[in-house]
């Protein structure tokens, strides 16, 4: 998503000297005071990697879905690990010991980090949002109502109305609702909201004659790995 700014781009570069970015440039440097980390780490050298780019950097953005909550990466978390090997390698495959993988977590269970742009993909505008906000020297301002604001923002219908589910009540806005705009349901891949309105929530799937126990396998696509830490 960061690459289609390809408008933008030539204002940013006016502003700033991007020093490493791996899928657009060959060479890298390692003075860098603003990081943007995408994905999550499920091997000790990402850990390591990312260690080291805490130390360098004065700041530090989650970028996207894997960075910030952990992703479609935590869905490995519900198998056991000798389980995911000979699924992907073959029988015995544990037994060989060239597997440096581990569980997936998203950055923040190893390092402090400073901002989050949340999403799968993130939207274009808010990436450009919290970039111009810290080269202006101030805090990005990050959405933090839920994606039902979004919906009725855009008129759409409650998807709820047309027999579905639908984790908009308790998730962070910022997408415009556009899954749901285009057919879809809100499958909470911005992550939660700081301080979600369960019993709201609660309410809303009675009326609709749903548990949350019902539901909570729609959590665990985007959000299985915050699930887990809260419990």
């Amino acid at each position: 998503m960061v690459l289609s700014c390809e408008n933008e781009l030539p204002e940013i570069l006016r502003q700033v000297d991007i020093v490493n970015f791996r899928e657009a440039m060959t060479e890298r440097h390692e003075d860098y005071e603003i990081a943007f980390v995408e994905g999550s780490i499920s091997r000790k050298e990402e850990a390591h990697k990312l260690r080291k780019i805490r130390k360098k950097a004065r700041v530090v953005v989650a970028l996207g879905a894997c960075s910030s909550t952990g992703g479609l990466n935590c869905l490995k978390n519900r198998f056991p690990m000798r389980y995911l090997q000979e699924e992907v390698y073959g029988r015995g495959a544990h037994k060989k010991k060239a597997f440096d993988t581990d569980t997936v977590r998203p950055i923040d269970a190893f390092i402090h980090v400073d901002y989050y742009i949340h999403g799968c993909p993130i939207p274009k505008k808010e990436f450009l949002s919290v970039l111009t906000a810290l080269l202006m020297g101030s805090v990005p301002k990050i959405t933090n109502h839920p994606v039902c604001v979004d919906c009725k923002l855009a008129g759409n219908i409650c998807v709820f109305e047309k027999g579905k589910t639908c984790l908009g009540p308790v998730t962070r806005a910022g997408c415009d609702a556009i899954c749901v705009t285009y057919g879809g349901v809100c499958w909470g891949c911005r992550g939660l909201v700081d301080d979600p309105n369960i019993g709201a929530h609660t309410e809303t799937l009675k009326r609709y004659g749903l548990t949350a126990d019902s539901v909570m396998d729609s959590f665990n696509l985007y959000d299985r790995c915050a699930i887990k830490r809260k419990r």
